[in-house]
């Protein structure tokens, strides 16, 4: 029998909290019901004035009691947001985790482990290796590939393109150059790109070179080729879309990469949508060229099934990252360096395991089954898009590469497609927005859960018809 070596907790009179058990008891009721309970499509955002004076002060120096606090987030709180993993929630990229992914997410949380160095969260960070790993082997990349989860697709580009620059400016001083260009670092990416991308070169403080897309948008290697020949040695990184967010898009990534390996310039390819599609055959050949980039980013919480908050980051050569992310001080001195330490990895020190409810819906359910699921919305993307090509009042825009697709109503025009959304959004049968394409507003649609069922959507869009 093994040993139990469990500190006991303090009994509630030695404990400054109380007896804290009819809380936890009450709050694990919650998430039990809430876990098997279907979706509400008709919850949205309040003001904050009304949310105010429907809550009240919750922050009080005597408290307001846990069934008060349980209380107002059951009605007031939750019913003020939107239900991302409704199955007629359509709009921006949504969120389908399984069941056991979220209710792993609580088993992380109250085992409450620090994820940053090897020394305090080795079997969790283990377990998100192994899920890392099974990335990188569908990027075609070596077993000495690695990376770390980060909350998001913002963080993870940032903290690749962080390590790019780092690499470049290495290499300048290597020559006997100074680390900064004269003129300045840039980045190269096109107007397709994620916004996160020029948010980091904000914040990093380096130019953005742009690229023109091809009729599609995609980035080509050809168009590449040009702008970094007239760009010089100032740009550090190329940015690539596995799967635009706009239009699910995959850019040109074998002559993307062709260009940059001419040119010895890092390629980052932003995969936070997109790249869950590579599970699949029937998609993966777009993503050929891929194997050959630098640094790469998932978002398991988009199409990978995972809870917010929970992006993959992965680098080819995880020791160049170590090299611009690892941060001294005499309080990390005894940190083992020697170890797997995603603190190293990115722009974060403190950080929680956010990779083991990916890892443990995983193990549960095997990666057939993720592969199944991606098909099926894959499938359902094909079905939707044949549903609006047979009728006469749309027109399909951009099909669907990967799961998004974007489509016109014929003869309508801001105003009509603003009324059509909110009133479908406001009566929760269906959450479809317009976005704009080659300047033109048009409706999107991005498919990314299971559940999703063609004919619904199919009879959503049938009130398009309608005067």
């Amino acid at each position: 029998m093994t040993p139990d070596h469990n500190r006991p907790r303090p009994t509630p009179g030695e404990c400054v909290w109380g007896d804290e058990s009819a809380t936890v008891d009450a709050v694990l009721d919650w998430v039990q019901g809430h876990v098997a309970r279907g979706t509400d499509p008709t919850t949205t955002a309040r003001p904050a004035a009304s949310l105010a004076a429907a809550t009240g002060p919750t922050i009080t120096p005597q408290g307001i009691g846990h069934h008060r606090a349980l209380e107002i987030f059951d009605d007031v709180l939750v019913p003020a947001t939107r239900a991302q993993e409704d199955p007629l929630n359509l709009a921006y990229i949504p969120s389908a985790p399984t069941r056991a992914a979220v209710a792993f997410d609580l088993a992380t949380s109250v085992a409450n482990i620090f994820g940053g160095h090897w020394e305090t969260g080795a079997g969790a960070i283990h377990a998100e290796n192994q899920v890392l790993g099974w990335l990188a082997g569908l990027l075609g990349w070596p077993a000495t590939a690695g990376g770390t989860f980060v909350s998001g697709g913002t963080t993870g580009n940032l903290s690749a393109l962080a390590a790019a620059r780092h690499t470049a400016a290495q290499a300048r001083r290597a020559r006997g150059l100074p680390a900064r260009p004269a003129d300045g670092w840039a980045l190269v990416c096109t107007s397709e790109a994620h916004s996160s991308v020029r948010s980091a070169a904000m914040v990093l403080d380096v130019d953005v070179v742009p690229v023109p897309g091809d009729e599609r948008g995609r980035l080509t290697g050809e168009a590449l080729g040009r702008v970094l020949e007239a760009a010089g040695d100032r740009v550090f990184a190329v940015v690539a879309s596995a799967g635009t967010t706009n239009a699910g898009i995959v850019d040109d990534l074998v002559g993307v990469a062709d260009a940059c390996e001419r040119a010895g310039i890092w390629l980052h390819v932003d995969g936070a949508y997109g790249g869950a599609a590579l599970v699949s055959p029937v998609t993966r050949g777009l993503f050929d060229g891929i194997e050959r980039a630098d640094s790469f980013i998932v978002d398991p919480h988009k199409w990978l099934f995972a809870p917010y908050d929970c992006c993959a980051l992965l680098y080819r050569r995880p020791e160049l990252a170590r090299a611009a992310h690892s941060q001294q001080a005499s309080y990390l001195d005894q940190v083992d360096r020697r170890e797997w330490n995603p603190s190293d990895l990115a722009v974060h020190l403190t950080r929680r395991p956010r990779g083991l409810p990916l890892w443990f819906s995983l193990a549960v359910h095997g990666t057939d089954r993720y592969r199944e699921a991606v098909e099926r919305s894959l499938h359902t993307s094909r079905m939707v898009a044949d549903a609006v090509r047979e009728r006469t009042y749309l027109r399909l825009v951009v099909p669907p590469e990967l799961s998004v697709l974007l489509f016109e109503r014929v003869g309508w025009g801001p105003e009509d497609y603003t009324t059509w959304s909110k009133t479908h959004a406001l009566a929760g049968d269906f959450l479809c927005l317009p976005t704009r394409w080659q300047g033109n507003l048009v409706l999107r649609l991005a498919f990314v859960n299971p559940a999703t069922r063609p004919d619904e959507v199919v009879a959503a869009l049938d009130t398009l018809a309608e005067p």
